[in-house]
C-alpha cells in the first residue's frame, strides 16, 4: 500500500479514537485503553497489503505477522492471467479483476506506491493494455485526509494540554 495512503488511514484512525478513553468515565475507560493498542494493530495489518511482482508472477498478500488473521492474499504465474475486467463501483469509480486462465477473478491492486511502474511492469509481464486503469481515487484525497487527520489530532492535544 502507498505510504501517503497507509499513514493517512491511520492518522485517521488515532484522530478519531485517541481521544475516547480520556472521554469516557469508569469501567468503559478501562476497556477503551485495551482496544485502543488492538484496534491500532488490527489498522496496521488492514494497511500492510503487499504486492510482490517478480520474473515467474505476481504475488499480493500481508506479511507473516498478519496474513494468519487477513487470509486475503493471492499469486498468479504470469502465464495464468488471461484478461482484465473492469467494474464500476457504487461510488462511480473503476476497479479491475485480473481473470485467471482457469476463470478466477483478483482484485487489482490500485494503492500501490509506484503505481505506474506497477502498471508498465503488469503489462509488460502479461502483454495486456493497462492504458485505460487508473487510480482509484486522487492523490489529492489523501492528500486532503491527512491533513484535516493531523488538524484532528493537533485540536485533541491542544484541549488535553489545556484540561491539564
Amino acid at each position: 500500500m502507498a505510504p501517503l495512503i497507509r499513514l493517512t488511514l491511520i492518522g485517521l484512525y488515532l484522530a478519531l479514537v485517541a481521544p475516547l478513553p480520556l472521554l469516557a468515565s469508569g469501567a468503559v475507560r478501562g476497556a477503551l485503553w485495551l482496544a485502543l493498542p488492538l484496534g491500532f494493530a488490527l489498522v496496521l495489518a488492514a494497511t500492510s497489503e503487499q504486492v510482490e511482482l517478480s520474473d515467474g508472477g505476481i504475488r499480493v498478500g500481508h506479511p507473516p505477522w498478519c496474513a494468519w488473521l487477513l487470509r486475503r492474499g493471492w499469486n498468479l504465474p504470469w502465464t495464468a492471467i488471461g484478461a482484465l475486467t473492469p467494474v464500476t463501483t457504487s461510488q462511480g469509480g473503476r476497479v479491475f479483476y485480473v481473470r485467471s486462465t482457469d476463470g478466477a477473478a483478483y482484485l487489482l491492486p490500485q494503492r500501490v506506491a509506484g503505481f505506474e511502474e506497477f502498471l508498465g511492469r503488469f503489462s509488460e509481464a502479461t502483454g495486456l493494455d493497462t492504458g485505460s486503469i487508473g487510480r482509484i481515487s486522487p492523490p489529492w484525497t489523501y492528500q486532503l485526509l491527512a491533513v484535516l487527520s493531523g488538524a484532528m489530532l493537533v485540536g485533541e492535544l491542544a484541549v488535553a494540554l489545556a484540561r491539564g
